[in-house]
């Protein structure tokens, strides 16, 4: 939603789009879990007295629209794209089937997951991990709002210290906030690696992928 209160911003979506353009000019193979929270957020809806189930499925949708218009702005400058959905909805996407996405991946197709897992309670984060872990991802991005991962919430806590590398042991211990506990835990139980950056930083994506000093990274050692 860029600098916007909500919906989607154009010019952010293009930019997106460029930075994993140079990705995949670069051979890397990119798969993206997208969220919703610009148009709806499950939970908050849930808080306000909306079925939590029914507010988790609404957020779900509200990713395949984020989809969909990533989808546009990538093929607008030639990048090969796939959505595939947790949800069944064929008119608009392909399922999510694993053999599948990996092959699409393999001929330099990228590939954009959403509707989450298909199923309430689970966060985006969760579903990350889960399709990370099933497509054999090297690393996960967590593309945010913060350029990485504190001692306490740098916003409140002036005194405050990014990491630039942490263990899982040492993350849980500390109860750093880096995702939710069932995302996180999948990671560790699969060891993989989790980078959180800016996502509204230029060139980070590609500064990330690069190995250049950007954000936090979670590592088992």
């Amino acid at each position: 939603m860029g600098q916007q209160s909500g919906g989607i911003d154009a010019d952010t979506i293009k930019r997106l789009a460029r930075e994993i353009d140079d990705l995949c000019q670069a051979g890397v193979e990119v798969g993206l879990v997208i969220g919703g929270g610009n148009i709806i957020r499950g939970a908050t809806q849930a808080s306000e007295g909306l079925d939590r189930v029914t507010g988790d499925h609404m957020g779900m949708l509200a990713t395949v629209i984020n989809g969909m218009a990533l989808q546009s702005a990538m093929e607008a400058i030639g990048i090969p794209t796939r959505v595939q959905t947790a949800i069944p909805i064929q008119s608009v996407a392909e399922p999510f089937i694993r053999r599948r996405a990996m092959r699409h991946m393999d001929l330099g197709r990228v590939v954009i997951f959403v509707a989450g897992t298909g199923n309430p309670f689970f966060s985006t984060d969760t579903a990350a991990a889960l399709r990370a872990s099933e497509i054999g991802a090297e690393a996960i991005l967590k593309a945010t709002k913060v350029d990485g991962i504190y001692t306490a919430d740098p916003k409140k806590d002036t005194t405050a210290t990014k990491y630039d590398r942490i263990t899982y042991s040492e993350a849980l211990s500390k109860r750093l906030q880096v995702m939710d506990s069932t995302a996180f835990t999948l990671c560790m139980d699969n060891r993989v690696p989790i980078l959180v950056f800016d996502l509204m930083t230029p060139n980070n994506i590609r500064n990330a992928v690069l190995g250049l000093p950007v954000g936090t990274l979670v590592t088992a050692e």
